[in-house]
């Protein structure tokens, strides 16, 4: 019983500890929203690990910093009005941005040299650990890859596939540290095995990265801007010079006009689809209560995920260059539902998956 009581412990405090690491991951996410929606991501244009966690303390390191920024492309040809004072609102939020991202790598190897000591992880957890600590270096690295994209030639922003890519693999990330929360924490009764609403997750979530990959191209073309009509797109249920560019591939990538009409498309089709999937999840009786409460949240994420969407979009006339207004609350909540959706789908993923998958516990 002692024996059954310590390994309990064990699990709940592995499991706290990545739990808390997919908070703070979320967070940085949403700080990197907040730095790209007050157009900040561009003002610090050196990438040191160490001697970067620090702000400048003084106007002459103050006076340096902006020197540095007002070579790039973004300030000589958007923002040459910029004074000093202008520069520190826009260098505060990259720079929290990635003090945030130092702060969860220190959180990972601080809680993970504890636990050791503590002999709670357990020999089959490490390697999953070290590949998200690994995963998680290499996120950092392809957020600088993602900046130095802006900081040459005319270049006012980053890339957008490169802002894309950024995203989708901070998803990733994310979705890899709840799964494995998820295997250490839930007992084998929270789940069922019902193979069917287990693929049509699968879907779900696989259709719903796609989406996600739209978002981030939207939002880096600013592409909210180009049709801020709804429902119709410019007055148009199928927009003129959606397939304009050639090769034929580059309007999913460069093409605001074909970039929103698939995001838009997509949106409807997942609500339509997850309508559907929960029809057939409340059919399921009985069922656990985790699942049972689990299985209500994706409908309900969908729901205010496609109104937040059509309120971007209704409200992207207002936007104000350097100025938060009601756009990037709308556009703000949007992304952080849309993150809140994929778990909820990886949650009830894990539910329904086969009973016979080995768990680290």
């Amino acid at each position: 019983m002692n024996t059954i009581s310590l390994e309990q412990r064990a699990n709940r405090a592995v499991s706290n500890w990545i739990f808390l690491g997919v908070i703070m991951l979320l967070v940085q996410v949403v700080l990197g929203g907040v730095t790209r929606l007050t157009g900040s991501g561009l003002s610090i244009t050196e990438w040191n690990v160490v001697t970067g966690a620090f702000p400048p303390l003084n106007d002459q390191q103050w006076q340096a910093e902006f020197y540095k920024y007002q070579q790039t492309p973004q300030y000589r040809l958007l923002n040459t009005d910029f004074t000093l004072a202008d520069f520190k609102n826009i260098f505060f939020w990259e720079w929290f941005h990635r003090l945030w991202a130092r702060l969860i790598a220190v959180a990972f190897l601080v809680g993970f040299v504890y636990l050791v000591a503590k002999k709670y992880i357990k020999k089959e957890m490490v390697n999953p650990l070290l590949t998200l600590f690994v995963l998680g270096a290499l996120q950092g690295a392809i957020g600088w890859i993602m900046v130095a994209s802006g900081l040459t030639g005319d270049a006012i922003y980053v890339r957008p596939t490169r802002l894309a890519m950024h995203f989708v693999f901070a998803l990733g990330l994310i979705c890899y540290a709840f799964w494995l929360g998820m295997q250490i924490k839930l007992p084998p009764k929270s789940r069922i095995n019902h193979p069917s609403l287990h693929r049509w997750a699968w879907i779900l979530i696989g259709i719903l990265f796609v989406q996600l990959i739209f978002g981030a191209l939207m939002a880096g073309h600013k592409a909210a801007t180009a049709a801020h009509t709804w429902p119709t797109i410019n007055g148009s249920w199928v927009p003129d010079g959606l397939l304009k560019e050639r090769p034929l591939a580059l309007n999913f990538f460069e093409n605001k006009i074909t970039i929103h009409f698939v995001h838009r498309g997509l949106a409807y089709a997942l609500l339509i689809m997850i309508i559907i999937y929960s029809v057939k999840v409340f059919r399921i009786q009985p069922a656990s209560k985790i699942f049972s409460q689990a299985r209500r949240i994706p409908l309900i994420l969908v729901t205010v995920q496609v109104l937040l969407g059509i309120l971007s979009v209704l409200t992207s006339t207002q936007i104000v260059p350097n100025r938060w207004g009601t756009f990037e609350w709308m556009a703000q909540l949007h992304q952080i539902t849309g993150m809140l959706l994929l778990l909820s789908l990886v949650a009830m993923l894990f539910l329904t998956r086969s009973l016979s998958f080995k768990q680290p516990s």
